[in-house]
């Protein structure tokens, strides 16, 4: 039977967060079944992502939608189309960017490494400092876009949102929102395009629970034909970035599920795991555990940070993370520094808050 353990591999319960190295999520029932329909047929897949995305459009409350194969293949194709947006024809010899834009404005603290799809296509950013005045003295005719990436990079000096579109706006310069990891709230698939973004890119396989390697575009219709014509099955630029039949339908199907969801209960559930780990680990000698909010990826949505006494304890917390890898099963937890790491719910099963809670007595309490 081919399985992990046939290739060495234990699998791993997942109280870190819906990252990338530990596969983003688990796909449910619904995604999976629909997966497995998919892959019973040839179908015109052009069609496919036209069908797919009108469908996901119309759930979303968006103008259009598309998949793409993952939130940072979405941050390539989203600066492609906004280069090629004016000028038509100029798919058949991009991506040579000579005479279009090719600037993509960007506040210098929110730079991070998923960026690198801008510059993947040739394009370059220009840094601007979190001020309005920046903002529009940066703006010429070589800007093609502006990036804004959400969640953790995001503070209060920030040029607030709705302020940065009504400038880009005034110059018609598309704003693209990098949200691959904001959900929930379940309203933001529709709050950044409500607000003016031009487009807004999301993981398939986080919260959404949909295959890994997918990811959202929604927005602008404009926008998002502009790229049909150099993605798969297409030749050009997005045709290494394929997206199968399997994993259209398993998004669209985890989009549907997630819709439905009593987002109400899963909150509850992740505030009944927190206060579990919280009764459990205090009592514990080098131990204070503590609620965090909002997570690691700023989702609303509550976690519990421990901080441990490394002299009491005898390591520490990058010691107490690989101890938690070592036991049977394996659980990941998120690492913050010597002395404090997360314990995130969002990503755990029923039933297995009291597994970690578990191991956290045995790895913590010498129990």
């Amino acid at each position: 039977m081919t399985n992990y353990e046939a290739l060495g591999l234990r699998p791993v319960i997942n109280a870190y967060a819906t990252v990338t190295k530990y596969g983003g999520s688990l796909m449910p029932a619904e995604v999976l079944d629909a997966m497995n329909a998919a892959a019973n047929n040839f179908i015109d897949l052009a069609g496919l992502q036209r069908a797919v995305g009108a469908r996901i459009a119309e759930l979303t409350r968006n103008e259009a939608a598309y998949v793409t194969s993952g939130a940072a293949a979405g941050v390539l194709l989203a600066a492609a189309a906004c280069v090629l947006r004016k000028s038509p024809g100029a798919e058949k010899t991009f991506p040579q960017l000579d005479g279009l834009p090719h600037e993509a404005i960007v506040q210098r603290h929110h730079r991070n490494g998923y960026d690198f799809g801008v510059q993947a296509i040739g394009m370059r950013f220009t840094e601007i400092e979190p001020d309005l005045d920046s903002l529009r003295a940066a703006i010429n005719e070589r800007t093609a876009c502006i990036f804004w990436f959400a969640g953790t990079m995001n503070t209060p000096e920030d040029i607030p949102l709705p302020q940065l579109i009504k400038v880009a706006a005034a110059q018609d310069i598309p704003v693209i929102v990098d949200a691959a990891a904001q959900l929930p709230p379940v309203d933001n698939l529709w709050r950044y395009t409500q607000l003016g973004a031009a487009l807004a890119l999301f993981s398939g396989g986080k919260d959404l629970r949909g295959p890994q390697p997918t990811g959202l575009m929604l927005g602008r219709s404009e926008l998002i034909e502009r790229i049909r014509p150099i993605s798969s099955p297409n030749h050009g630029l997005g045709r290494p970035l394929k997206v199968g039949k399997e994993e259209m339908m398993g998004l669209l199907a985890a989009v549907e599920r997630y819709l439905g969801l009593d987002h109400a209960a899963r909150e509850t559930y992740c505030e009944d795991c927190v206060a579990l780990w919280l009764a459990a680990l205090n009592p514990l000698a080098g131990v204070r555990a503590e609620r965090a909010f909002p997570n690691e990826a700023n989702q609303p949505l509550p976690w519990c940070r421990v901080t441990v006494d490394a002299a009491a304890l005898g390591r520490s917390a990058h010691e107490i993370v690989a101890a938690f890898l070592a036991q049977e099963p394996a659980i990941a937890v998120s690492p913050l520094n010597e002395t404090q790491f997360h314990l995130n719910p969002m990503t755990l099963n029923p039933g297995e808050e009291i597994i970690v809670r578990d191991a956290c007595l045995r790895v913590l309490g010498g129990g």
